[in-house]
């Protein structure tokens, strides 16, 4: 049995065909250690499992990162005009969810449920696109068995049996008759590290450094000594003897419940079929999940995934950052004292494979930038008398975007290029609002400044951040933007003073006191106000 849904949001870009931007859109591959060009393997579509959350208990930042950074992978998909399958799969039941909900006097499937939710509320806060399917481990039992049956009919895996010959529920993948292992990770079937391991070692767990390591800690199941060989990894294991009843099922090799990687091999062959173009996930999933799913899923005589994509950690102090060492920060907490859209620009402020830092200076930048942008658009749209509606803003293709922006953007998701882009727009917007009041062609220069705005909102609606989108909209977080048609009684206080300023300024240049005037601009600049000199006077804006 499974728990599909209706497909959501395949493609809100509202573009009608694939634009040509996609001809120059390259992607590194875990398994390749390389960038190269992308060709989906169905014309027109692009197929995207990523893996979910364990929710064993509430979300924090570290978590977050790996889906923000995967819905704007997503949303570049879905303005290049592709449609987007997207599968984002739950671990409703595993070691810790059963030990945390015994030990909270809980159901497993209650605390299970309790902390999807919030996994979800989340997700929302933080503007991430809902999957077209969210599969739960439970849901799909079925299909896992039918999975492992096939691994050992193909010969690569064992069921082992007790000294009467009945199965007991544990399940071996056999490593050593697959000669393609280690093939994602670049590692060698040895404990002996090469030059290409230790590289890769260092970014995270592999093969070659397999030990019980602080991220990723072995499965009490694959510590057995009924293995083979020390690399045989648990498809299926017996119960332990605290396990509920109801968290236990019976199969041909004996009543127990699945090992770590198979449902993800499952599921992603339930929705995305054979090979499918990419799977996603944190960089710490790279070894052992995801080699261990890649193999599995191949020796079922599958196809895996045509690419491999991982996300960095998000550190502090530059130790990663995770709940189990005790420096993970919960998502309302966060929250609680950022708006939703900063700490969204603060997770996706990198490119994906890039460690991020999370300190309070992520965050004062991030909020700085907030005020730049909803400052352009407010203005921008005061000044051209409406704001664009969102139906304009998702229907531009990518091939409508500053050259610039898309470069970046096709760069291997280069957040922090595009990101540049946009305030180049905005700077250059601005000086559009500078010139406005002494255009003759007013007609002309109003549409000129309604370009840029077009293009600023577009080029922050793919990486998730216009701000009057949902869910900064509702969550109040668009500020000012969101009345950027009315007048706004705090830009016209700012206005006031600042304008005061700026002819006390003009006074003292005028009278040769440049001293007085040069005092002036660096308060203003202290106070995050930038000023721009023109023949026709000094006009300000939020830097």
């Amino acid at each position: 049995m499974t728990n599909t849904q209706e497909p959501q949001n395949t493609n809100t870009s509202g573009a009608l065909a694939v634009a040509k931007a996609t001809a120059g859109l390259k992607l590194y591959d875990t398994a390749s250690h390389a960038v190269s060009s992308f060709t989906p393997i169905k014309l027109g579509q692009v197929g995207i499992y990523v893996c979910g959350a364990t929710v064993q208990s509430s979300p924090h930042i570290g978590h977050i990162r790996a889906a923000v950074a995967f819905d704007v992978v997503r949303r570049w998909f879905e303005r290049l005009g592709y449609k987007v399958t997207f599968v984002r799969n739950v671990t409703d039941i595993d070691d810790k969810i059963l030990d945390k909900a015994a030990a909270a006097g809980q159901q497993w499937w209650e605390r299970a449920y309790i902390y999807e939710r919030e996994f979800t509320e989340a997700y929302s806060k933080l503007g991430v696109e809902p999957p077209t399917y969210e599969p739960r481990a439970t849901g799909h039992m079925i299909d896992m068995i039918d999975l492992i049956k096939k691994i050992i009919d193909n010969g690569h895996a064992y069921v082992v049996r007790d000294a009467d010959g009945n199965p007991t529920g544990n399940v071996y993948f056999d490593v050593a008759s697959w000669p393609h292992y280690g093939e994602l990770t670049h590692q060698k079937q040895t404990a002996v590290s090469d030059a290409a391991s230790e590289v890769t070692d260092a970014m995270g767990p592999s093969v070659d450094n397999a030990g019980n390591d602080k991220y990723n800690p072995v499965d009490p199941a694959d510590m057995s000594p009924d293995k083979h060989d020390p690399r045989d990894f648990a498809l299926w294991k017996a119960p332990k003897d605290s396990d509920p009843l109801d968290a236990r099922w019976n199969t041909p090799f004996g009543t127990g419940r699945p090992g770590w990687h198979i449902e993800c091999s499952a599921m992603s062959h339930r929705y995305l079929k054979d090979m499918f173009d990419i799977h996603g996930g944190g960089l710490d999933l790279r070894f052992p999940h995801h080699e261990n799913e890649m193999a599995q899923t191949r020796a079922a005589g599958y196809d895996s995934a045509a690419r491999w994509m991982h996300s960095a950690w998000v550190t502090a102090k530059g130790e990663k950052m995770s709940k189990s060492l005790g420096n993970g920060l919960s998502v309302p907490a966060v929250l609680a004292e950022h708006s939703a859209w900063v700490v969204r620009y603060a997770l996706g402020s990198v490119q994906y494979r890039s460690m991020l830092e999370w300190s309070d200076q992520t965050l004062a930048e991030a909020q700085s930038a907030y005020d730049r942008v909803a400052n352009f658009i407010e203005r921008a749209g005061a000044a051209v008398g409406e704001q664009p509606s969102r139906e304009e803003i998702m229907a531009i293709s990518a091939d409508a975007l500053p050259a610039d922006f898309v470069a970046a953007m096709n760069d291997d998701i280069n957040v922090s290029g595009a990101s540049a882009a946009i305030f180049t727009a905005i700077r250059s917007g601005n000086t559009l609002l500078s010139k406005l009041a002494d255009r003759a062609d007013s007609d002309v220069a109003k549409a000129e400044v309604r370009e840029a705005l077009v293009n600023v909102r577009a080029m922050l609606d793919t990486l998730g951040l216009d701000p009057l989108a949902e869910p900064w909209v509702s969550d109040g977080a668009a500020g000012g933007a969101a009345g950027a048609g009315a007048d706004s009684a705090e830009h016209d206080a700012l206005d006031k003073l600042v304008s005061e300023q700026l002819a006390e300024r003009a006074e003292a240049r005028k009278a040769k006191d440049f001293a007085r005037a040069d005092a002036i601009r660096d308060a203003l600049g202290a106070a995050g106000i930038a000023i721009e000199d023109g023949p026709q006077g000094s006009t300000w804006s939020l830097k």
